[in-house]
């Protein structure tokens, strides 16, 4: 007689109110993480979970006073109050989850993916009124970039923002920028090769800011899915790579396709010349800004070899943010994308050990109970600002919506949208050889 799959709850909450009150051993990064986000609202710093711990800039966004009806509101009632609004407002609005939301808010969305596959989930949309970005703050700016003038992003909360995207700011890009062209000389000015000195690349992880800049300088945005195509897209426009914000990516694209980590020096924006020699610089073939996931960064070697240890045959599957040492010890690196299509095509029965955010991989072991899938950090500690997002705020900017107000509106200037836009065409063109 067959034994029918364990039911997995998905939910991250759900298990972190379990270690809360004790009917779970699991361990969490803070208990904090159990608590409504509205309570560290108008706090300074991302709040609890990976980037506690990250320096926030100056001026982030911060979200105002959350109505008390959905902060006293249970798990249900929110459901159902989402639920009416969205029938209410019907093809006039689109939500969009991405995959690191918590399951309480992903089960709303119209569509479930990365930034960049959202961002085109919404081009899709163009007679809606609304998207609802549920995702952090540069996402909603990607989304406004890419969607009709007449169309509103909405970001359910404000203080949703990602603490690698604010690791490179706009101030900090054009002074790296006068400072390698002291060094390289002018930069727009091609060589015999008909090669600039330096192409700037941007993980769609960051600003909208910081997308102009690169669209004003002759660079591109890449994603972590098709990194390589892009550097290679710069290789042929460029003697060097200026790649921000997540060293990570950089570093571990750039390896793979035969570039010795001695041409990839890091630059440090609090020191001169990032940190390098000239000399270093010049030599250079990818010059790697000290940006970094907080969630990514958690994941280790020594996780893998205990996972490794303890489940004979498990198949480790890791994202590219994490560190170049987790990446070379795991059997296989790829986006949020790579992770889901491989455990999906995977057809017996496999141990998979996953090192990316925990809601993605526990709604991976929910939605795959044939397989054994759990997160290589034992540890529940999620992605701090995606967390931001409670059901409490989705159904509020749901319910204004219906209305007819817009809250937490997110606009991307026309100065900046205009260049943002050439650097994502750009990508948009390039294509595997």
């Amino acid at each position: 007689m067959s034994t029918l799959p364990l039911t997995i709850d998905p939910s991250v909450d759900h298990a972190l109110q379990a270690i809360v009150t004790g009917a779970s051993t699991d361990a969490t990064c803070t208990t904090d993480l159990a608590a409504g986000p509205w309570d560290f609202d108008t706090r300074p710093g991302y709040g609890p979970g990976s980037s506690m711990r990250d320096v926030i800039p100056t001026g982030a966004p911060r979200q105002g006073e959350l109505p008390a009806e959905y902060r006293t509101a249970d798990e249900d009632e929110l459901d159902a109050r989402i639920r009416a609004a969205k029938h209410a407002l019907g093809d006039r609005v689109v939500v969009l989850g991405h995959f690191y939301q918590r399951e309480e808010v992903v089960r709303h969305a119209d569509y479930v993916g990365d930034s960049f596959q959202l961002a085109n989930a919404a081009l899709e949309h163009p007679d809606a009124d609304a998207i609802v970005f549920c995702g952090v703050h540069f996402m909603a700016e990607t989304a406004d970039l890419l969607s009709g003038p007449d169309q509103s992003v909405v970001l359910p909360n404000l203080a949703a923002g990602c603490s690698m995207a604010d690791m490179a700011d706009i101030d900090q890009v054009e002074d790296c920028w006068e400072q390698l062209a002291e060094v390289l000389g002018p930069l727009d000015e091609p060589d015999a090769d008909g090669l600039v000195p330096v192409i700037p690349v941007t993980y769609m992880n960051s600003s909208a800011a910081i997308k102009g800049f690169v669209g004003r300088h002759g660079g591109i945005v890449c994603t972590s899915s098709n990194a390589r195509t892009v550097l290679e897209w710069a290789f042929a426009r460029g003697r060097r790579v200026l790649f921000f914000p997540d060293q990570h990516l950089g570093r571990n694209t750039a390896k793979a396709m035969g570039v010795p980590l001695a041409q990839m020096p890091l630059w440090n924006p609090r020191r001169p010349l990032g940190g390098s020699t000239a000399a270093d610089l010049r030599e250079s073939r990818v010059i790697l800004w000290h940006g970094f996931c907080s969630v990514h960064r958690r994941f280790t070697v020594d996780q893998i070899d205990k996972a490794r240890a303890e489940h004979p045959g498990v198949r480790v599957i890791v994202h590219p943010e994490c560190p170049m040492e987790v990446v070379d010890a795991a059997d296989e690196a790829g986006s949020t994308d790579y992770i889901r299509k491989a455990i999906a095509g995977a057809t017996e029965p496999t141990a998979f050990a996953i090192g990316t955010e925990i809601n993605l991989v526990r709604r991976l072991a929910a939605q795959h109970p044939q397989h054994e899938i759990f997160c290589l950090d034992p540890v529940v500690c999620p992605c701090s600002t995606m967390y931001r997002i409670h059901p409490g705020y989705l159904a509020w900017v749901l319910e204004e919506l219906v209305a007819g107000r817009t809250p937490n509106r997110i606009r991307v200037s026309d100065e900046v949208a205009a260049p943002a836009r050439l650097a994502l065409e750009r990508m948009l063109a390039a294509r595997p050889r």
